[in-house]
């Protein structure tokens, strides 16, 4: 039988739209370092490996919490986890805001990681409790728009406040914001059953999770998570700032607004990927075309000599437009695996992408600093263009592992395999 309606429309999508008011929130924190890395190597002493180090405990955490998180989120509902862990995110901010050393200000990161943890898989939670199957792909990119929204903030206009007020400031009154979107969400969320799901009996959470990790389909989504997720935001998420200022001569803001196109690319290619797919009926086309797109755009921002600065911002278009196909993974997990493991399936394709990018930042910068001359200007290391190249070869390395996923992830042709 279907469950019981226990809520209008218009609450609905206002749960939904704070959910993914969170994500966005949630994703200006993970970004926000990209414009920042000057002032913390001056004010924290320290060279590109910590810097990479410190952007990543964000993602150390994120990543590591998706498989809890989806259990409590299968297990506890949305309400009580998505207000919990936008005040743990905020505190994080506050922290880091007053960190006097570089490990307090792991610590900060690390704690916007876990209240970030909650942020997408609170929001797609939402959709599936409130929405019908059909919307779930396109709501899904929806929700990455709003995201990259927070990510688009947290570039160009994020640099600009920070050169008018400093980061400390600027991490105090995001501190202040996502205060008051907790109390919006204890106000405005409710618990409620998926509306247009047929009822099934809830798993014990070890069963869920074995079943999830079982299946090679959830594997090979992940895989291509990965591969999409992890390149986007080690480059655009972090390095892609200082390497465009080095290639091009150009100024830090100009740089964070070419990575912003990038952004704004992923941020239209989310709901645009998830509708062609449900107007195709189908996953894995937009998949294939997606992945290769992504790798012969990404390659010729990195690599491509002479390349003029608007062309590079078309070209980031293009990848960020292209990577939006990362959103099918998530209908493609609960299409793969039972509807009551939707929670931690989504979970764990999420880790993935998070987990690579939590890798690839770290990585970038320690091998920056192993190709480091010892210039320093201002206090600041300056790497070669040389340095960059070498640097940033495994994020197109990371692509290719995409391509292989989607040429082997299995057909559902929109519709969950157990269903049939």
């Amino acid at each position: 039988m279907t469950a019981s309606r226990v809520a209008t429309p218009a609450l609905a999508w206002a749960m939904w739209a704070l959910g993914a008011l969170f994500y966005c929130y949630g994703f200006f924190h993970r970004v926000s370092p990209s414009v920042m890395i000057g002032e913390l190597m001056r004010d924290f002493n320290v060279g590109a490996a910590a810097l990479g180090n410190l952007a990543a405990f964000y993602l150390y955490a994120y990543a590591a919490l998706q498989l809890p998180v989806g259990l409590i989120f299968d297990r506890f509902g949305a309400r009580l986890p998505l207000v919990g862990s936008c005040a743990v995110t905020a505190a994080g901010a506050w922290l880091f805001a007053v960190a006097g050393d570089i490990e307090t200000a792991y610590a900060a990161r690390l704690a916007m990681g876990v209240g970030g943890a909650f942020t997408w898989i609170g929001a797609l939670k939402l959709i599936a409790d409130g929405f019908p199957p059909h919307r779930f792909a396109q709501l899904s990119g929806l929700t990455l728009l709003f995201g990259l929204l927070g990510a688009v903030f947290g570039q160009a206009p994020l640099g600009a406040l920070v050169a008018a007020f400093g980061w400390r400031a600027t991490s105090f009154g995001a501190c202040l914001f996502g205060l008051v979107l907790a109390l919006a969400l204890a106000l405005v969320v409710r618990e409620r059953r998926t509306l247009h799901a047929t009822h099934v009996a809830p798993l014990r959470s070890r069963e869920g999770l074995r079943l999830v990790v079982a299946n090679p389909q959830s594997w090979l989504l992940a895989l291509y998570g990965a591969g999409i997720t992890g390149p986007i935001l080690a480059f655009g998420g972090l390095w892609g700032v200082p390497y465009l200022m080095a290639k091009h001569g150009i100024d830090r803001t100009y740089a964070a607004t070419l990575t912003t196109t990038l952004l704004l690319g992923w941020g239209i290619g989310g709901p645009l990927m998830g509708w062609i797919s449900d107007r195709l009926g189908q996953r894995r086309p937009p998949l294939l075309v997606g992945s290769v797109t992504v790798l012969v755009s990404l390659l010729a921002v990195l690599y491509w000599p002479g390349l003029p600065p608007a062309a590079a911002q078309v070209l980031l278009f293009a990848q960020g437009l292209a990577s939006g196909t990362m959103v099918l993974i998530f209908a493609g997990a609960r299409e793969h695996n039972r509807p009551e493991t939707g929670g931690v399936a989504v979970g764990f394709v999420n880790m993935s992408g998070l987990g690579a990018a939590a890798i690839l930042q770290p990585l970038t910068g320690m091998l920056l600093d192993l190709n480091w001359s010892g210039e320093l200007e201002n206090g600041i290391r300056v790497y070669s263009m040389n340095a960059y190249a070498l640097a940033c070869a495994a994020i197109p390395a990371a692509v290719c592992g995409a391509i292989v996923a989607a040429f082997l992830i299995r057909e559902t042709h929109c519709r969950n395999v157990h269903d049939r």
